[in-house]
């Protein structure tokens, strides 16, 4: 009886049962690499025409007629001139170059029917294993990531041991098809790239720039509240900075290439933090002033390739929620502690109550003593213990100059996004010399924490629009509400009713178009607005307004008062403020 396979192993074998099928339907396509991921696998493909879905849907059946025959998946070893031979006569210029590369003097090969592939594997025991398959897209996927190669054809799919288990996960890409950001934000008109510009730098309509005041508003309210002091810091700076931070050797890849300034070299800033570092270091500290907690919504810059850029959520300039806590050993866990109770609260007011955290580790390239590392990750540890929070360890994923606690949310999918990140550093403060007058005054060198707590505002905006699907919470609603007034003899007293809403500060549209109200009712659905106001000749007489709420439908006639003091209630229910003990 056959053992039911793992889904990553599962997942591989389709990989490798689809590109049988596309080897016998397309002789002449080339074969790249074909691994499982985290929600199934894809194959990489060189071929002159592009793979149309009815091509895809040829590949499926060419797949399950594969499938069908049951045929068993076969190890064997071949030496590695032998391999370098045999795939040379089959013309697969990609497997050459993986074999070269490989060091033992054997390769392994699997084999199902009259098709071999180079693969490590493992494989399930044969195709007729294979239950539940389904092809998904076709993206363009440099080889091996450089962009300096080839372009070849990634075709994605998905596996799994059950239909119901995937048409449970079709259903899913289905409704996060219909959330995805970059669909709404255009429709909704809250951002847009434009390619005269270049590609990865976000524009922000009027709708969209009201939601980022509205949330940097909170941001702000609530740092002041826990003690922060607002800072800016210039978008470049010296190449020598860079170099000293240990930017240049750990993060140069991601960052621009440097500017000739009148013979010094400067580059745009992909990190925040120096500038905090050398305001601290500008003028003598006391213990008596720690902690000091630098906060600055900062813009950015890194170099992304255009094939991973993917809406708000990859970016080549984002604005960062940033802050540095300076503070003395003894401060370091509460400060943590701190930090990660502001987290939760400020992603609780956002309608988020769900989390993954985890608590990243020492990663192999990294700068530091082991024994600051080890008080480090204590330190973050212990702080989560205390709250009672539940975490896991991520080993190896801190950053360079030192380990962090990493928040991931809970979406309205369940998906997890990676938004706060508190990040302890020793390392920083040596290299930039920091130093405080200790109470005995002696010179002692603070400890840095790095922290943003929504990661930075384009992503999180892109997580709220998927989360809400577009129809924000009244608070966030770049537009409140709709007023729809019947006929032009109505236009005026929906003009007063709107200097009345606006006066206690709602946000507010005035639909006079020339239109029949059904369309202009439809026009404010489509707009996700969360409240339409009707009126003609009766509520304009009665001095009422008939409303209409999204999530509630209709709800009749009241008073404007009335109607500002339910919002009123409605919003307040929702504005939650924590000061510090």
């Amino acid at each position: 009886m056959n053992k039911k396979p793992d889904l990553e192993t599962l997942r591989h074998s389709t990989s490798h049962v689809m590109a049988h099928a596309v080897k016998t339907l397309y002789p002449d396509v080339k074969l790249g690499i074909g691994p499982s991921i985290e929600d199934g696998f894809y194959y990489d493909f060189e071929r002159a025409e592009a793979f149309t879905p009815e091509d895809l849907s040829k590949i499926e059946d060419t797949m399950r007629q594969i499938i069908a025959r049951d045929l068993p998946f076969e190890r064997s070893e071949m030496k590695k001139d032998e391999a370098l031979a045999y795939f040379s006569k089959a013309g697969e210029k990609y497997k050459i170059e993986l074999i070269r590369e490989l060091p033992d003097e054997k390769v392994s090969l699997y084999t199902s029917g009259d098709f071999i592939d180079l693969c490590r594997g493992p494989h399930i025991g044969s195709t007729g294993l294979i239950k539940a398959f389904k092809l998904l897209s076709v993206a363009g996927a440099y080889w091996r990531g450089d962009e300096k190669n080839p372009m070849l054809q990634r075709i994605y799919g998905t596996a799994f041991p059950t239909e119901k288990e995937l048409d449970q996960y079709v259903q899913f890409l289905e409704e996060a098809k219909r959330r995805d950001h970059r669909k709404l934000g255009k429709e909704l008109r809250l951002f847009s790239f434009q390619e005269d510009w270049g590609p990865g730098l976000v524009f922000w309509h009027p709708k969209g720039a009201m939601m980022r005041k509205l949330i940097e508003d909170f941001w702000r309210d609530e740092h002041l509240k826990n003690g922060y002091a607002f800072v800016y810091t210039p978008h470049i700076g010296r190449q020598e900075l860079w170099r000293k931070s240990g930017h240049v050797d750990f993060y140069g890849d991601y960052m621009y290439a440097p500017m000739d300034v009148e013979k010094d070299y400067y580059q745009i800033k992909p990190m925040n933090c120096p500038g905090h570092i050398l305001i601290f270091r500008s003028q003598t500290r006391s213990y008596r002033e720690l902690p000091i907690r630098f906060a600055e919504l900062g813009t950015v810059y890194r170099y992304e390739k255009s094939g991973v850029l993917h809406g708000l959520m990859r970016v080549r300039g984002f604005t960062q929620d940033d802050a540095h806590i300076f503070c003395t050993a003894e401060q370091l866990e509460t400060e943590i502690t701190e930090t990660v109770q502001l987290a939760f609260h400020m992603l609780q007011r956002f309608g988020f109550r769900e989390y993954d955290i985890y608590v990243s580790t020492m990663p192999e390239k990294h700068v530091g003593e082991l024994a600051l590392w080890e008080q480090a990750t204590g330190a973050l540890k212990s702080a989560l213990q205390k709250l009672d929070i539940p975490f896991a360890v991520d080993p190896g994923e801190g950053v360079f100059y030192g380990p962090k606690i990493d928040l991931k949310i809970k979406d309205a999918l369940g998906r997890a996004w990676q938004c706060s990140t508190i990040q302890v550093d020793f390392n920083l403060p040596e290299r930039f010399g920091l130093e405080y007058v200790s109470n005995d005054g002696s010179p002692k060198r603070p400890i840095m924490i790095h922290r943003a707590l929504f990661g930075s505002l384009e992503r999180f905006l892109g997580i709220l629009i998927e989360h809400y699907e577009g129809a924000f919470p009244l608070w966030l609603a770049p537009i409140q509400v709709a007023l729809i007034p019947i006929s032009e003899k109505t236009f005026a007293y929906a003009s007063s009713v709107r200097d009345m809403l606006v006066d206690k500060g709602l946000r507010v549209n005035v639909n006079t178009r020339d239109e029949k109200m059904q369309k202009k009712i439809r026009d404010a659905e489509i707009e996700k607005i969360p409240y339409m106001l009707i009126m003609g000749d009766r509520e304009q007489t009665e001095k009422t307004v008939s409303v209409r709420s999204k999530t509630k439908g209709d709800l009749g006639a009241m008073s404007v008062e009335r109607f500002i003091k339910e919002t009123g209630k409605e919003m307040q229910g929702k504005i939650r403020t924590r000061k510090k003990a």
